[in-house]
Formats: C-alpha cells, sequence, structure tokens
C-alpha cells in the first residue's frame, strides 16, 4: 500500500507575528490545505523585519481555532534550549488537547538559535547523539511512569508525565544527511527534509539511508512519512514571484559563507549582498499552475507523499489563495 498524497502549509514563524501567522494557518485550512508545520526560532534568519514566536504555546493556539489540519513543529531542537522532558510534557499535553492532529518533528539544530543563550555549540557528532539521546528519554517518559534516567547528556530521577495521549505522539526526524536520515528510517514516524537542492542529494544519499534505515528497523517504506519542505513562489506576476524569495535569501547561503554566523544581523548582511537570482535559486519560481505541477511532481515521483509549501512572500493571504485555487485541485488529481 502507497501512502495518499498530503498537502501542507509551512508558517514561517521568522517572518511573522504569533497573531498573523496563526491568522494564515486557519486561512490555509479553509483553503484545504491537509497539515501546518511551523518552526521552532530563538532568532529569525533577518534582524530587520524578523519575528520568532515559540512553536509550542502557538501550536496550541492553532489546534484551538482549527478543526481538522495535522499540526507540528518543522522542527524543534529537543537538545539543548529545552530539556527532552519539557518537551515530552508539552507535546503530551498538545497530544491530549488534540488527539490524532499533532506530530513532534525534531532535529538536531542550529548555533543560530542556541548561542545566544549561552550555550557553547558542539560538532555534528555530539549534536547528533544528543538527538538520540533525547528521543530515547521522550519515547521513555510517554511509555513508561517514574522514569529514572541517567544518560550522557540528560538526566531524570523518577520523572512521570502525567497528561499523554493514550497514542503517543508521532515523532519525524529532520535530515540533511545521511546519519538522521538513517535513524528516521529506523525509529521514526516520518522524515523530514527540504526542497531545492541538488538532485544527487536525495536520490545518492538520503532515499538510500532512509532505505537502510527502514532496513535495520525491520520496517517498510509505508510505516514511515516522508516530508518534504517544498520552498515554492507561485504567482501571477513573474517579477513578484521572484522578488518575493528575497526575504529568504540566508537560505541561498552556502554552509561555508554561513559557518560560525550566530547573529541575525550579520546573517542578514551577508545574505543582502546576494544577487535577486541566487537568492531565489532554492525555490520553485513559476506562473504557470501546469509547469509548477509538474515540477513538484519530480518530489513525488522521488517518494515524498507529504508536501509542505512555504511561500515566501509577505502576502501569505495571496498565495494561500493562489495555492487553494490553482494548485492544490491539480495536485490531488495526481493522487486520483
Amino acid at each position: 500500500m502507497t501512502l495518499p498524497l498530503r498537502f501542507g502549509y509551512k508558517a514561517s514563524a521568522e517572518q511573522f507575528a504569533p497573531t498573523e501567522l496563526l491568522n494564515y494557518a486557519v486561512l490555509a485550512e479553509q483553503a484545504g490545505f491537509d497539515s501546518v508545520f511551523v518552526s521552532d526560532h530563538l532568532q529569525p534568519w533577518n534582524h530587520e523585519g524578523g519575528h520568532a514566536p515559540a512553536a509550542m504555546p502557538w501550536l496550541g493556539a492553532l489546534g484551538a481555532r482549527t478543526e481538522r489540519i495535522i499540526m507540528g513543529t518543522s522542527v524543534l531542537t529537543p537538545t539543548f534550549r529545552y530539556h527532552p522532558g519539557v518537551v515530552a510534557q508539552a507535546f503530551g499535553t498538545l497530544g491530549v488537547l488534540f488527539p490524532g492532529r499533532v506530530i513532534l518533528g525534531v532535529g538536531t539544530g542550529e548555533a543560530l538559535n542556541e548561542v545566544a543563550l549561552g550555550i557553547p555549540w558542539p560538532d555534528v557528532k555530539e549534536r547528533f547523539a544528543r538527538l538520540k539521546e533525547a528521543l530515547e528519554l521522550i519515547d521513555l517518559l510517554w511509555r513508561e511512569d517514574r522514569v529514572t534516567f541517567d544518560g550522557q547528556y540528560f538526566q531524570t530521577e523518577n520523572a512521570t508525565i502525567y497528561d499523554r495521549p493514550d497514542v503517543p505522539v508521532p515523532v519525524y526526524i529532520g535530515a540533511s544527511g545521511p546519519a538522521a536520515t538513517r535513524l528516521a528510517g529506523r525509529v521514526a514516524s516520518g522524515f523530514i527534509t527540504t526542497s531545492g537542492k541538488a538532485r544527487e542529494l536525495y536520490t545518492e544519499t538520503l532515499l538510500p539511508a532512509l532505505a537502510e534505515g527502514l532496513e535495520k528497523g525491520g520496517r517498510t517504506a509505508d510505516d514511515v512519512d516522508t516530508l518534504m519542505e517544498m520552498k515554492v513562489s507561485f504567482d501571477h506576476d513573474r517579477e513578484r514571484a521572484l522578488q518575493d524569495t528575497r526575504y529568504w535569501a540566508p537560505l541561498a547561503l552556502s554552509p561555508e559563507e554561513k559557518m560560525g554566523v550566530e547573529d541575525p544581523q550579520e546573517m542578514q548582511r551577508l545574505a543582502d549582498a546576494l544577487p535577486i537570482e541566487r537568492a531565489a535559486s532554492r525555490w520553485i519560481v513559476s506562473t504557470d499552475p501546469d509547469e509548477h505541477v509538474s515540477r513538484i511532481r519530480e518530489y513525488i515521483d522521488l517518494g515524498f507523499r507529504h508536501l509542505v509549501f512555504h511561500g515566501p512572500g509577505a502576502d501569505q493571504e495571496r498565495f494561500i489563495k493562489l495555492y487553494g485555487e490553482e494548485i492544490l485541485p491539480r495536485l490531488r488529481a495526481l493522487d486520483a
């Protein structure tokens, strides 16, 4: 059995204030999106005009304002600013309030969100080890009472999460490299990654790593939701669609260019120096709905079944309306 296609809306917490972002997410449900995923930043990519509402209370407000959408984080880091026990408690509560509608998406984190609190930023190996240990502890807290845990990075003593759903909240792992992707295939309910990178990254690295993880875990492809954050800029006006990507120019910076940058002001300075063509390089920029869908279909053909669309422009109401009217019906026809 192949999992059905699902289409979500990415709530850009780095770009919009909490109430405005909430209103857009409610509108996305009304427009026919299946899910809403929100980022969890302490600091945004851009200092000027940036925002960073906290994801966990925001999800509670979203659940209260909506009826059917799946909602979750893409992604939250359960290893530095948050103790895994706090994450287990918060998402246990969300799961009780909105049963069957909540997903905990996690990742290894970014220095931008942690260093500002005086947290030393470790290497990739330690960040991954912390994530594995955090997930082990969260799972124990959701399954058992009186959890005493003595890990390398986290400890609890007779800890109990008193409010948790009968069915644990699904955990999705965000990854851009093979190790975390294998972990997602082995233990997670979902795998999250982002579009706009070289096709070989998906075909030669990430998807083979996911398959390897599934095999090691004794699981099948239908056991893991494959979620792709789609970077899309669709508008009838091509120049507008192109210029809308400007705010997100930091995403076009290479890892080498961003290395060691922990200040939103410096990140913005580097990004502002990029030409618009490079700022738009990771986005599907289109004016024709059929051409737009054909480019999205490339990711569906790779095997991604849950596409969460991130529109870069300031006028999110326009983006949601256009997508709901012109793109989602075409995408649903593919599944039919």
